[in-house]
């Protein structure tokens, strides 16, 4: 086959329109602005919402495929949002320095938690989804999967004063509600029992009520779980139905120890 016959080939199996892989790289400087904007205090605020405001135009003329859309409306409906997301993000990171006692400073937490920038990007992110922007509250949340190990789907629900330790490997899905004072550790999933199609539009992803506690590598599943208020969850535990407010539910391995004498 001749360079020809192979471009010819490569371009007509290039069917997708839309994929335009700098609206990637644009979501990220985008993100990155924003985040800065909000926290960094040698970033102006003034100055860089103008820019911002540039910014999220070439993410509408990208990411807007649907011409009926009104994306164009959405950025001054989000621009009123940001100050309660600060607010909310600064609950957030007042309760890992309350929380962990290996916090040195509240800004440690701001430039040095993984768990907060997720939470932070994430929290930026739902609020464009709920305008319905489509493809870029996923692209902002999966680039601070890219950095944290963290994945919170833009479309979970999310209360005050939330708190991932340590990080690494945590999945919120979709649908999941998460009240207010949660405390999450590594490797927590908060996912569906299920992946069908079918079930797009249904609540597939569990909810935790108030003040709960889940250690590290738990697994929750399943739209209709309920973790009730004030639980704790240990570490490894599976759950695939509810838990009752002020519970304690716990995974207990068989652990064997085999010791070798000196005399052996």
């Amino acid at each position: 086959m001749d360079k020809q016959s192979i471009i010819k080939k490569i371009i007509q199996h290039k069917k997708q329109p839309n994929l335009r892989y700098r609206l990637k790289q644009n979501v990220e400087d985008f993100t990155d602005r924003l985040f800065f904007m909000l926290f960094d205090i040698e970033t102006p605020v003034e100055e860089n919402l103008e820019k911002l405001e540039i910014q999220f135009d070439e993410l509408v003329r990208l990411a807007c495929w649907e011409v009926d859309t009104p994306c164009k409306k959405v950025w001054n409906n989000y621009m009123a949002k940001i100050p309660n997301i600060l607010e909310k993000l600064n609950l957030d990171a007042e309760a890992i320095v309350n929380c962990d006692p290996a916090s040195l400073s509240i800004e440690e937490v701001y430039m040095a938690y993984p768990g907060f920038y997720a939470i932070a990007i994430y929290r930026l992110a739902h609020e464009l989804y709920e305008e319905g922007f489509p493809m870029v509250p996923r692209l902002m949340t999966e680039y601070a999967h890219r950095q944290t190990g963290v994945d919170i789907n833009p479309g979970a629900k999310i209360g005050d004063s939330f708190f991932i330790d340590h990080a690494t490997g945590v999945v919120i899905g979709e649908t999941a509600i998460i009240k207010n004072n949660v405390k999450i550790y590594q490797g927590v999933t908060l996912g569906g029992l299920y992946v069908a199609k079918n079930l797009q539009n249904t609540k597939r992803h569990p909810t935790i009520e108030n003040n709960v506690t889940i250690y590290a590598n738990a697994t929750i599943l399943g739209g209709k779980t309920v973790i009730g208020e004030n639980s704790i969850i240990g570490g490894n535990a599976w759950i695939t139905s509810s838990i009752p407010a002020n519970s304690t539910v716990y995974h207990t391995p068989e652990i064997k120890i085999k010791t070798i004498s000196n005399g052996a």
